[in-house]
Order: C-alpha cells, then structure tokens, then sequence
C-alpha cells in the first residue's frame, strides 16, 4: 500500500511538471514597466488599464498564434534605480521575451541601458528624452515622438495666433523636464521670443510663489511650463492667487493633459493649452472606439499616455505574431520590420537625424475649456476654437 501512494504522488508530480510545462509552452510573457506607486502612480495608472484593457482584446482574439500573451507589470516607483533592478528580475526570473512601458525618462533611460547590455528588445512608449533614441542601442524602440519635438505644433500656434514676444520657462529638474525646456528655449531663440527666464525646480514643491511673483514682475507674453501633475495642478493654483495674468499658460504635456490636471487645479486650469500626441478625433482607426471603451471600463476619460499604452501592446502582439521565433534577435528583426496603424497613429521605427529606431509622430494642442480637454490646433481636426486671447480675472472668478 505505500509502494502504491508513492507511486501515485510520482504520478501526480510528473502530471503537474507536465502541465506546469505546457502552460509555460501556451504563454508568451512580455515585461511591463510602469511606475504604479509613487508620485508618478497617475500616469502608470493610465498606462496599466489601457495595456490591460488591450491585452484582453488580444488574447480574445487568438493571442499570439494561438499562444495566450501574459504582461508581467512591475512597478519602478519612478525611480531609476528600482526600474533597473524589476528590469533584472524580469530577464533573469520571469524569462520575458521582450520589454515594454517606460514612463518618465529618467527610469526609461536607465532602463534602456540594462536591456541593451542584456541584448533584450524594449519597446518604449512614452519616456521621452531624446538620448534614450540618440544613444546607438539598437535593441530600444520608441513609439512616442522625442521631447525636443513636443512643442512642434504649439510653436506654430504661438506664431500664428498668439503673437509672442517675451516666454519664461519654468521645468522640473528630471531628465524629462531639463531637455524638454531646453528644446523650448532653442525654440524661441529661432522664432525670435526674448527668454526672460528660465528656471528650474524640485519635483514636490509646495511653494512656487516665489518664482512666480518673479515671473508676474518680468510680465512675459508666455509662461511655458514642463512638470508632472501635482505641480502642474499647484503652479497653475498658485498663479490664480497671484494674478498672474500672461497672454497664454502653456504646458508641455505630461502632467497638464491627464484628467486630474482639472480636478486638481480646478477652475484654474480652464483656458491652459498643452502640447498634447494625441486626441480621440484624430482620424485614427479605432482612436475614438478605444476611447469609449476606456470610459465605460473605468468611468473617467484618457488621453494620450492612454493611447500609446494601448497602442504599445498593440504593437507588441504585432511583432511577437510576425517574429520567426521568441529569441530575441527574431524579435529584434520583427520590431525594425514593423509597418502598421494603431490608434496612436502610424508605427514604423527608423532612422533619422541622430535618432535610431524612432516612430516619427506628429504633436497638437489641446486647451482646458469648461472642464475638458478640448484639440483646438491643427483647426482641421479640432474639437473646439481656440480660446484667445483670454480674461484671465474673468475665468478665474474675480
């Protein structure tokens, strides 16, 4: 009788390896990284439900060959140094195939650089600092435009309507923000804007008063401003209580397009314009459908961060369907061979100026109107016109 339980123990440990086996076999496991807690959960938050919601869609629909794609998420806090070590652990424990995500720059690039020393493809969606496409890696990919391009379209916007004369430019001191101001500022000095100020700041703030009662002496036609959410939403606060009235508040994307942005600032965020990559008029397949179906998920409306997370996973299955096999230079080879739409817009990785294996996408404007976020700029696709000049006293309540 023991012979016979040990025999059958035998047999069930063999039955579980095997189907433990052929479990592992059916799944595809791809790396996620995204900063799910920390002061930037916001954005990561955004991103997980759009790849989630993706990824629902796909496996539905066959998955990869007949292969069940699982996302493994693991959260970089926004910090540099843990999105090196979840990095690790998702290519020497979990095994991926492949990388995707990559929020703020700063962890983008540091993680760029262990899965180009590890030969691991990374499909980047929305870091956004130029060397992270300008550093010659050849297994990173980029699906979102590089921060010296954000303000593309809102420096035709200031030439055209505005009239600018004289831009102060307030950023966070990332990664993300230092490069993102100083492609504004070369910006100016070609369209011929005085830069009266540039000054950098601590992510976290509380206070900016200071700066910007600096700012209201100087009287700039513009104030640009690149920072994530709290201190988008608190600059634009405080400003309301200073009266500081410019011709125009511009933010340079990230924190000033995500919903909270309103909820935060409140009626001071009404009449802000953003460079934005994204809207759901935009005549993409399926932009506006992947819109409303984010809003009947999760009850509240996203925006472009969304779409390129949606769009990424999209991309991701794309290459993983078309690769000869999952090693990673078959995967490399699919990802430069990508050629296909997606909600976000055209996708197809090349080289241009210094930039390797970079998606060339377009940007727009979009301005906070009555507590939405309306796409005022190119006017062929816009939601609503372009609200200026602008009462600042009058929108504000005073």
């Amino acid at each position: 009788m023991k012979k016979f339980s040990v025999i059958l123990i035998s047999i069930f440990c063999v039955m579980g390896l095997m189907l433990t086996g052929a479990s592992a076999a059916d799944t595809v496991k791809v790396g996620i990284v995204l900063p799910l807690t920390g002061p930037q959960a916001k954005f990561g938050e955004i991103e997980k439900k759009s790849f989630d919601l993706a990824l629902e869609e796909i496996n539905a629909a066959g998955g990869i060959n007949g292969k069940k794609l699982e996302l493994v998420m693991e959260d970089d806090t926004g910090r540099p140094d843990v999105g090196r070590s979840v990095v690790e652990k998702l290519i020497t424990k979990d095994k991926v195939v492949m990388l995707g995500g990559g929020y703020s720059s700063s962890v983008t690039y540091a993680v760029a650089g262990v899965c180009q020393q590890n030969q691991m493809p990374f499909l980047v969606n929305t870091g956004s600092a130029d060397k992270i496409t300008t550093s010659g890696w050849d297994y990173i990919y980029r699906l979102n435009p590089p921060v010296s391009h954000y303000a593309d379209a809102i420096t035709t916007l200031l030439a055209e309507k505005v009239k600018t004369k004289t831009v102060v430019i307030l950023h966070e001191n990332s990664l993300f923000g230092t490069k993102g101001a100083k492609s504004f500022e070369k910006t100016c000095d070609k369209a011929g804007y005085k830069v009266l100020l540039k000054e950098g700041y601590e992510h976290g703030g509380i206070d900016f008063k200071p700066v910007l009662i600096r700012i209201k002496q100087l009287n700039p036609d513009v104030v640009y401003m690149v920072s994530y959410i709290m201190d988008a939403s608190l600059l634009m606060k405080q400003a309301k209580e200073l009266k500081l009235t410019p011709k125009m508040f511009i933010g340079g994307a990230a924190g000033f397009t995500l919903p909270e942005f309103a909820e935060n600032a409140g009626v001071a965020s009404d009449k802000v314009i953003s460079a934005t990559l994204w809207h759901q008029v935009l005549p993409f397949p399926g932009a506006m459908d992947y819109y409303n179906k984010f809003v009947a998920k999760f009850n509240k409306p996203t925006e472009y961060h969304g779409a390129e997370a949606y769009s990424a996973c999209y991309v991701i299955a794309d290459v993983l369907k078309r690769a000869k096999s999952f090693k990673n230079t078959d995967i490399k080879q699919a990802l430069s061979e990508t050629d296909m739409m997606t909600v976000f817009g055209p996708v197809k990785f090349t080289t241009w100026g210094e930039m390797k294996n970079q998606n060339i996408a377009a940007t727009y404007v979009v301005q906070w109107i009555d507590e939405k976020l309306e796409l005022v700029w190119p006017t062929d696709h816009a939601t609503k016109a372009f609200v200026y000049p602008v009462d600042w006293m009058k929108t504000w309540g005073y």
